[in-house]
This record gives C-alpha cells, sequence and structure tokens, in this order.
C-alpha cells in the first residue's frame, strides 16, 4: 500500500440509485434486465493457455435449496473444480478450479443463477483506499504533543493535541459523556489489525475476529494480525475507530466499544482484496453478533464490476447476498468513497486500471450498470472524507445522490491548529507506532466510530435506523461559496451540487459523535 500510492489514490465509486432497489439473493433475477455497457475486452473465463497450468477462484451462486446445492456441488466436481467452502445459507460457493472452461461449463447447470473468476491472475500470482505513504510522527511533534494535552486537559491522551479530528466531530466530549458500550463491537475488514498495540488491546475482541483471505474462516489464535508492518492499514483504521482511552498514545471515536479484524487483504505486497474474501468476512461478522463492519477498501481486481460481464456480475451477486444476509442479521456497514475525485453522478467514467491483479486496460464504463463494491451496494453506508476546515479533501470521491455522509479523513492542503500542523489522521500502527495517514479510508472509520456510538446509545436500533440517525444528525456546511480550488492552483477541481440539506461533497453531512451520544 506505502509501496503503491499510484495505484490506491484513485477509488471511483457509483451513484446509490443505482442499486436501489434490494438485490440481495434475489440479484439474479433482475441481472438480465441489465443493457449492455463498453467495458473491457477480458475474457469470460481466464485464458486457456494461462488457466491450463493455473488454478482460479471462483464463486458459484445459487438458490439457498439445499437439494440445488447439493445438484449444483455434484456439478462442480464434474466440471473440474473442488469446493473450498459453501456458504449454503446465502447460496454462495467458493471453488478453485484449472479448467479454462469451468465458468462457462457452470453457469450452464441447472440451478447456478451466476458464477465467474474472482481474479484473471491465477492463485499462483500474487483494495485500501488511503491517499499516500504513513507519516510516522516525530519524536519531537509527540513531545509537544504531550505537553500541550496534557495543558489542554488532564484526561486527554498523550497525543490527543494532534488529533483535530477527534474535536471536529465533537468525540473528545461525547468520551465524557458515553465513550461507548462493550456490547458493541466493529469489525474492521481489510489488511489485519494488531491487537498487541497497547491502545488496541483492551478493546479488541478476539472471539469475531479471523483471517478470511482464502474464503474460508481461519479463527487460531492471532489469524487476525497483519503478516508485516507493510499490512498497517487495518490497524490504523482500528485505532480511529476504538482506541481506548488509557493514558497511552491516542484516543478513537468510540473509545469504550469492541474493534475486531477481519483479514482479507492478499498477504503480499500487493494486498488485493478478492470477492472470496469480503463474501467470507460479512457472513463471518453476522454470525459472530458483530453489530458494524468498516469497509476502507474497494473489492479487486475490477474497479467498477459491470453487469453485462458474466465475471464481475457474479462477483457483485455473491457479495451482496453475504453483506445483506448481514445486514437482515442487525449489521450495518459502513464504506469509504474512494480516492479519485470523480464526480460519480456523471454519465460516463474512464477506468485505466482495471483488472489490477494483471494487465489492465482502458474502457469507459456506464456508471449506473457498473458498481464499486462493497461501497455502492444497497444499506452500505458511503463516506466521503473531510479535512480540519470542514471542507471536502481534495482527493475524495464526491457526488450529488452517491455520497450518503462526509467525515474527517484529512487534507494536506487543509492546516490545523496543532502542534505538527500536519492535517492529515493520527493513528495506531503495527508494533505500537503511530503514523499519519489521509484518505476515505480514514473517513470511514470514524463514521462507524460515531455508528457506535449510536448503537450504543440506541442498543435496539436496526441497521436502517442507524443510518437514519447517522444522516439525521450530521452537520452539513453546504456547498463551498466559492470555487472549489484546494491546491491553489486557480484550477476549479470539484464542483458541488445540491442544496444546504444535500449536497454532492457532504451527502447529509459531516457525523457528529456529541450528539450520537445526547
Amino acid at each position: 500500500m506505502a509501496h503503491l500510492p499510484s495505484r490506491r489514490t484513485g477509488r471511483p465509486g457509483r451513484r446509490k440509485a443505482a442499486l436501489a432497489v434490494p438485490i440481495g439473493i434475489a440479484l439474479t433475477a433482475s441481472l438480465s434486465l441489465m443493457p449492455g455497457v463498453a467495458t473491457a475486452a477480458a475474457p469470460d473465463t481466464p485464458t486457456a493457455a494461462a488457466a491450463e497450468s493455473s488454478t482460479y477462484p471462483y464463486v458459484v451462486n445459487t438458490s439457498t435449496d439445499h437439494k440445488t446445492i447439493e445438484s449444483v456441488k455434484k456439478a462442480i466436481t464434474k466440471a473440474g473444480g473442488s469446493i473450498v467452502i459453501a456458504y449454503e445459507k446465502i447460496g454462495v460457493i467458493v471453488v478453485h478450479s484449472s479448467n479454462p472452461d469451468f465458468g462457462k461449463q457452470i453457469r450452464a447447470v441447472r440451478g447456478v443463477q451466476s458464477a465467474g473468476a474472482t481474479r484473471t491472475a491465477p492463485l499462483t500470482a500474487a483494495g485500501t483506499t488511503e491517499a499516500g505513504a504513513p507519516q510516522y510522527i516525530s519524536a519531537a511533534d509527540a513531545a509537544k504533543a504531550k505537553a500541550q494535552a496534557a495543558d489542554a486537559d488532564a484526561d486527554a491522551e498523550p497525543l490527543e493535541a494532534e488529533q483535530w479530528d477527534l474535536r471536529a466531530i465533537g468525540a473528545d466530549k461525547a468520551a465524557k459523556i458515553n465513550p461507548g458500550s462493550k456490547d458493541v463491537t466493529v469489525a474492521v475488514i481489510d489488511t489485519g489489525v494488531d491487537d498487541t498495540h497497547p491502545d488496541l488491546a483492551p478493546n479488541f475482541s478476539a472471539s469475531q475476529s479471523a483471517d478470511c483471505v482464502s474464503g474460508k474462516p481461519d479463527t487460531t489464535y492471532g489469524s487476525w494480525r497483519p503478516v508485516d508492518a507493510d499490512h498497517y492499514h487495518g490497524t490504523h483504521v482500528a485505532g480511529e475507530i476504538a482506541a481506548a482511552r488509557n493514558g497511552v498514545g491516542v484516543a478513537g471515536v468510540a473509545p469504550g466499544v469492541k474493534v475486531a479484524g477481519i483479514t482479507v487483504a492478499q498477504p503480499d505486497e500487493n494486498q488485493l482484496f478478492f470477492a472470496e474474501s469480503v463474501v467470507c468476512a460479512f457472513v463471518f461478522a453476522a454470525d459472530h453478533g458483530v453489530e458494524i463492519t468498516n469497509n476502507s477498501y474497494y473489492m479487486d481486481p475490477w474497479l467498477y464490476n459491470c453487469m453485462d460481464d458474466p465475471d464481475q456480475r457474479a462477483l457483485v451477486d455473491a457479495v451482496n447476498r453475504a453483506q445483506m444476509y448481514a445486514q437482515k442479521k442487525g449489521t450495518l456497514h459502513l464504506a469509504s468513497a474512494g480516492n479519485s475525485n470523480h464526480d460519480l453522478a456523471s454519465d460516463a467514467i474512464v477506468d485505466e486500471s482495471s483488472p489490477d491483479d494483471s494487465t489492465p486496460v482502458t474502457r469507459t464504463i456506464d456508471p449506473s450498470e457498473c458498481f464499486d463494491v462493497p461501497t455502492q451496494l444497497p444499506g452500505v453506508v458511503t463516506v466521503s472524507a473531510t479535512g480540519v476546515q470542514n471542507l471536502k479533501s481534495y482527493y475524495s470521491t464526491y457526488g450529488k445522490g452517491v455520497i450518503d455522509i462526509a467525515a474527517p479523513g484529512g487534507d494536506r492542503y487543509q492546516i490545523p491548529d496543532t502542534p505538527s500542523k500536519n492535517g492529515r489522521i493520527l493513528s495506531t500502527m503495527p508494533n505500537g507506532e503511530y503514523a499519519y495517514l489521509q484518505g476515505t479510508s480514514m473517513a470511514s472509520p470514524h463514521a462507524a466510530g460515531v455508528a457506535a456510538l449510536l448503537k450504543s446509545t440506541h442498543p435496539n436500533a436496526t441497521p436502517s435506523q442507524l443510518q437514519w440517525l447517522l444522516k439525521a444528525q450530521a452537520d452539513n456546511p453546504g456547498c463551498p461559496t466559492e470555487p472549489y480550488d484546494p491546491d491553489g492552483n486557480g484550477v476549479v477541481d470539484s464542483t458541488c451540487e445540491g442544496g444546504d440539506r444535500v449536497n454532492g461533497f457532504y451527502g447529509f453531512g459531516i457525523v457528529n459523535a456529541l450528539k450520537a451520544v445526547k
């Protein structure tokens, strides 16, 4: 991630209205109605030459009828597939196969509603949304922050003077009223969480954590931890949500709630997030009583999953079944909007980065027919990023009808009055360290923390009620009255559309932690 800033800094999304109808397990019934769109010249399944000696993962989607699933399982074996796991409650089967025609053959089987390869490179080969590499806090800045925090508030955490983001949404004041309930857990679906960090250990829930990389949950103790320090993203996100107020380092938005880690990123340097891993994570979270999930990534290898492509359609179908299953069991999902600074209410978007696990090809997609997963799925809260001035971050995705809410994600052009004058977000890192990051990856966990405070205050609230409360309590700064030119180069970078209540930059507004506990 720090090694690949150019690939991860652009993450377009899609209009929410495009998937306004619940598609859940019934998604496949509507897929055939989707008109065609211009997509990449990607193969229906991996090329024969590559697949002859390589194994690819697939998702095969069926009805939840037991007899149908058993029949499809037999057909999978006959077509040369090996079943990794079958999520029968949602009708999703994860399969490995080296048969180059597996996708085509299995889609013709009675009872199969959709099926597709989850990547374009084989298993023998090698997405988050932070913008740029981390900046570790210096000893000098740490010392200044500790001194300023001690002077300002005896109850402040040692590095809290650097956390302008907490003050921006009233999280510092909220913690004195209600820091959140230990009965509420936010699962960080990400690159892994270092639960040994002193700011995370007090609030970590091992029983609700797992490694889902293979598509099958591994609950071996410690399996949820990042494989190395370069897989820092999930640990940073976890600290933003629930770093404890324990006199060590930083504080989270909801320092009294539990945080869990569900690893979905591949363990190599590319750290890609594939469909089978995401399906596993949503089902695992739901089955283990998680109230809220944070999703600061987009699902690889396609930045946009287009419904006229059989593989991409199957990926949307599988992940949507899983996240809808979790919603029905009481889990609210929040997701980052992306760092492309694209207007997602536009008519067409050029995608030059997909597929990102092999050789990308340029394609122009129709945003009403091609979807960012999981952030554009029904019921998922899409979060844009803001800086200390309550202005949209220069990199943040936006678009009227796309963004639900906004939250602090950091912005190097918006300078706070803190010891370091760093406009990014300070949070936890593996091996007990702290660093600044910016991105919609950082905005989503701030909103997830506020959602956790709301769940603590309203324990019986459903996911839809929590989403309504997030929007109702948000503070909307309205569209900027001056041309939006954050870098000051004289070029208008984005145009906000909408009114003071709902608009393309902030959706319903910036989340408010203090209102959440009142």
